[in-house]
């Protein structure tokens, strides 16, 4: 029964660390700290575990998992762990003096606020576009290169880039109807 545990062990690391810059990129975008980021990679370490801890299987299935099925699980992970850090609330508060580093951008209300907004209008920009579209743009958003989502999709490179490149143009399009423009201010 240890042989067991010991392989399924090292089939879960084997995957954490495959997956491990997938899994940091996601924290980033949740603008959690490098604490943090471990406390999700350890998350998806235990939700790898109790997800195949049931199956007959064990080992061989947690080697084929997919990098879709390890995104979504790091994504909740961050959620998870944003979720219990608000219902806490008081407990984590700091003091300006306490902190060494000077007030970053995404702490400021107004940029949260104006991020979100845009977050929706994105939302509502990729709803409007073609739904077979849909799926690769938004991988690309989370950050998988062209090649991985062709991988991860099943399909050839060429239609997956045909499907990426249309999809760009469309949400360029859609976004300029609502007023957005997809070129930085100075």
């Amino acid at each position: 029964m240890s042989s067991i545990l010991d392989t399924v062990s090292s089939e879960i690391e084997t995957v954490v660390s495959r997956f491990a810059a997938l899994v940091r990129r996601v924290g980033q975008r949740h603008r959690l700290s490098d604490a943090d980021l471990e406390d999700v990679l350890q998350e998806v370490r235990i939700r790898l575990w109790k997800a195949h801890s049931g199956t007959g299987q064990g080992s061989e299935q947690i080697g084929r998992v997919s990098a879709s099925y390890v995104y979504r699980t790091a994504v909740s992970a961050a959620i998870d762990l944003l979720r219990r850090r608000r219902a806490r609330g008081a407990e984590q508060t700091v003091t300006l003096e306490e902190t060494e580093e000077p007030v970053a951008q995404g702490s400021d209300p107004t940029w949260s606020v104006e991020q979100s907004e845009l977050a929706e209008q994105l939302t509502r920009a990729l709803e409007a576009i073609t739904p077979s579209r849909r799926p690769v743009l938004r991988m690309y958003l989370a950050g998988y290169s062209r090649e991985e989502i062709a991988s991860v999709m099943g399909w050839s490179e060429a239609k997956t880039r045909n499907l990426l490149y249309r999809g760009l143009a469309d949400l360029r399009e859609r976004l300029a109807e609502m007023g957005i423009s997809c070129e930085p201010t100075a």
